[in-house]
């Protein structure tokens, strides 16, 4: 049986509709509007992986071709690994459902949206996010919360939600806010130099949109909603905790000292503070030492909390609104047309800067238009060594590409204009060292690169880690976070 609802958001109405398609899946929604149909899909598995100390969900976004009634280009006529679109998209419906899943599900779980038909005009992105938190409310997987999310941009002072290509590309901000109607549990914005405030009232109109939108899918669950699985309750061995509490507090609020010990450091002692917590239990009880591996880590964040709540201390011994020590040098690389070496505390972005002809544009193909390019691009690596770990280096992942679109983003707004400035411009940033917001040093890395090769940046673009910590009363903001 088909169950469909609809909300209006002034500009556009959004269709959520259930039953039709993919009906052996948890939950599967299409989500549809003008011409846009993205089919949402929720699946997991019917029993935990054991042993795991984190929740295995995978999140995948794609557009098909057929989509826009295109063939694919080159010589094999079949979509192949996800563009960067679909990689960042994928990215930003895991990050605000990732958090509201039950913290004992332990079942995997597996979200897609499919992007199946292609309305010229606007993004499908932000219904994949819509189709994801309603598949997820509608399916019998332990999911409580509603969610959902909306696209805002702003033509003369006026907020519109879910804009189009064109409207898009005469707003001065484009934010995605993804919401609960109790809070936002995501951001992702970019805009031409707008104030603070503006932003501020953007974020309050795209939550109002998604409280719209929870409703509606509210209603959906109301006519066919499926009756969620039961979750596992928190294991807490209150003895256990307080054995672990008396052999290693000391050590491990010790420990976290990262004022008194430099991050490996602090990380090694920590790590055999972890041993010593796990030996309190013997080898034969590995459920028990599973648990106590947990309670040890529960220990650590009420230490850290204690600490930046009631102590107003943070583990560096950093004030709450204090940034670590930058360094900023250019002109490293002798034979990169602009180079720059920034480091603020025990982060560090070595950032190039390469000019390039017309021709050497990124030729793409998307959703909106036939082929399109990119004369400006910002590469983000990540290399093992830079946080003193062995790794493979097998080209980007998820977390790549998403920390350089996010630098590039906010670069790309003050970059002059073609007329002015005619060159091909990739930007490439190598963190060197890595503890707490790599990306924003890519920004402060990328500006020095830029000014250096002599790319006249109508402003530099610095950027920085934000924090919040909170007990559910008290609460703390923390600039320039680090690793802790």
């Amino acid at each position: 049986m088909t169950h469909s609802v609809t909300v209006d958001l002034g500009n556009r109405q959004i269709t959520l509709e259930t039953g039709k398609l993919a009906k052996q899946a948890n939950g599967s929604v299409v989500v549809r509007c003008d011409d846009s149909l993205v089919l949402a899909t929720a699946c997991a598995a019917t029993s935990p992986k054991v042993g795991l100390d984190f929740f295995p969900l995978t999140v995948d976004y794609r557009e098909y071709y057929y989509a826009m009634g295109k063939i694919p280009g080159g010589f094999i006529k079949r979509e192949g690994r996800p563009s960067e679109k679909e990689v960042l998209t994928s990215r930003q419906i895991d990050r605000p459902i990732r958090p509201l899943f039950p913290p004992t599900f332990r079942n995997e779980t597996q979200v897609i949206a499919m992007v199946m038909s292609a309305d010229p005009h606007h993004d499908p992105d932000t219904l994949g996010i819509v189709g994801a938190g309603a598949a997820l409310a509608i399916s019998d997987i332990p999911f409580h919360e509603v969610i959902s999310a909306v696209r805002v941009g702003c033509i003369d002072g006026k907020f519109i939600a879910n804009p189009g290509y064109d409207e898009l590309r005469e707003s001065s901000l484009n934010i995605t806010v993804a919401g609960t109607d109790a809070g936002i549990v995501m951001v992702e914005a970019g805009a031409r130099v707008v104030s603070e405030d503006v932003v501020v009232d953007a974020i309050e109109f795209g939550h109002e949109c998604c409280k719209k939108i929870n409703a509606a899918i509210r209603e959906l669950v109301a006519k066919c909603g499926k009756a969620k699985w039961p979750v596992p309750d928190a294991v807490n061995d209150v003895e256990l905790s307080a054995q672990i509490s008396a052999a290693v507090y000391d050590e491990l609020k010790d420990a976290l000292n990262t004022e008194k010990y430099q991050k490996l450091d602090s990380y090694s002692r920590v790590a055999g503070a972890k041993e010593k917590a796990v030996a309190l239990v013997p080898e034969e009880e590995t459920e028990k030492r599973a648990l106590a591996k947990k309670l040890f880590d529960d220990l650590k964040e009420t230490i850290f909390r204690d600490q930046i709540l009631a102590d107003k201390r943070r583990p560096d011994g950093r004030a709450f609104d204090q940034l670590r020590q930058i360094d900023c040098e250019v002109g490293i690389l002798p034979r990169a047309h602009g180079s720059g070496l920034f480091t603020r505390g025990e982060t560090q972005a070595m950032v190039s800067a390469t000019l390039g002809a017309k021709d050497d544009e990124q030729r793409m193909e998307t959703l909106d238009a036939a082929v399109t390019s990119k004369r400006f691009m910002l590469h983000y690596n990540f290399p093992p060594f830079s946080v003193g770990e062995v790794g493979f280096m097998r080209g980007p992942g998820r977390r790549e590409v998403g920390h350089g679109a996010l630098a590039e983003r906010a670069i790309l707004n003050v970059l002059p204009k073609e007329e002015e400035f005619p060159y091909t411009v990739r930007v490439v940033s190598d963190i060197l060292e890595s503890n707490g917001s790599s990306s924003m040093a890519s920004v402060c890395g990328g500006s020095l690169a830029l000014m250096d090769a002599g790319c006249p940046l109508k402003s530099p673009v610095a950027g920085i880690a934000m924090g919040l910590v909170t007990d559910g009363g008290n609460y703390a903001v923390l600039t320039d976070i680090a690793g802790a």
